[in-house]
Parts: C-alpha cells; sequence; structure tokens
C-alpha cells in the first residue's frame, strides 16, 4: 500500500496544481472519483493486465466514463497514467488529491463509529470540538458498528480518538497483562 502511495503522491499533486490554478478543485475531485472506482472495478483490473489491451483503448474506457467531469487535463491526465502504465494507483491518486483539496479548503472529513444513532446534538457537538482541536471545518460521516458495545471511535487524517468501551478494554487488559 504504502508503494502505491509514493507512486501516487506526484500525480496527485501534480493534477491538485493543475486544477487550483484553473479553478476546477470540485470538477477534477469528482472525475477521479469516478476513474478511480473504474481502477478498482476487477473487469477493468483485468483489462489493465492484458497485453493485448492498448493504453489508448485504456485510457479512452476510463475518460469515456467519467463523461462531462473529465476536462480537457483529466484527460490527458488518464492518458498520460494510462501510458505509464499507472491506472492502477487511481484510487491512491484520487484520495491524495481529496487530502490536498481539504488543506486548501480549510476542511476534514471526519468518520465517527459509535455504537449507536447519534443525535444532531452529539454531531454538533463532536463537529465544533473537532473543529477547536484540528483548525478546520469538519465534514462527519457517521456509522454505527454495534460491536464497539457503547461510546465512539472518531477518524479525522492522521487522528484517531478511541473512546470505545470495546477500545477502552482493550487497554485495561495490556495494562493488567503487564
Amino acid at each position: 500500500m504504502a508503494e502505491k502511495t509514493t507512486i501516487a503522491r506526484p500525480y496527485a499533486q501534480a493534477m491538485f496544481d493543475v486544477a487550483r490554478e484553473k479553478g476546477d478543485l470540485v470538477k477534477v475531485s469528482d472525475a477521479l472519483a469516478i476513474a478511480s472506482a473504474v481502477a478498482e472495478d476487477a473487469a477493468f483490473a483485468a483489462l489493465d493486465g492484458d497485453p493485448a489491451v492498448s493504453s489508448d483503448k485504456l485510457a479512452e474506457l476510463v475518460i469515456g466514463v467519467c463523461g462531462k467531469q473529465a476536462t480537457a487535463e483529466v484527460s490527458n491526465f488518464i492518458k498520460m497514467l494510462a501510458e505509464n502504465g499507472r491506472l492502477s494507483v487511481l484510487p491512491e491518486i484520487a484520495k491524495l488529491f481529496n487530502e490536498c483539496k481539504s488543506l486548501e479548503e480549510s476542511t476534514i472529513e471526519a468518520e465517527v463509529v459509535s455504537a449507536s444513532k447519534l443525535t444532531n446534538a452529539q454531531q454538533k457537538e463532536i463537529a465544533s470540538k473537532l473543529k477547536a482541536r484540528l483548525g478546520r471545518e469538519v465534514t462527519l460521516q457517521c456509522t454505527i458498528d454495534k460491536t464497539i458495545i457503547g461510546g465512539a471511535i472518531i477518524r479525522a487524517g492522521d487522528l484517531v480518538i478511541d473512546g470505545s468501551i470495546t477500545g477502552q478494554l482493550k487497554k485495561l487488559s495490556v495494562a493488567l497483562s503487564r
């Protein structure tokens, strides 16, 4: 995984720089999301590994699926990735591009996993505390996982806050085993 991220980073940064200059961050982000979904598809991966399928055909396929989202810059970018045999790193490129976009816009998406559905008040409180801590606007993606028993796990970028009962029990177990 780290290898793909290392390969993807300069591509993502280059595409981000072009998109920022053109003022197309949202459109490029959307196009990269579509392109990365295509690249993750098992049928496409089989075509990507087939020497009988040219890089031009692969690029045309991805660009065609992107439709109107594929600006001239995105189309050229996808063609260049295809020529260099890098279409398989599109998911990592999209992820890194969106991280750059979030930094530029001073926003961050936080994942909140809780044992039960959070109320609107709880969501607002979590978002405001994260905003104060991170200094960025926060968008929450809430999911429910009953296996954590109670509490919540919050992930925002590199920050992970495990306030789940399961997490606390694991910490207690480690402390007692010493």
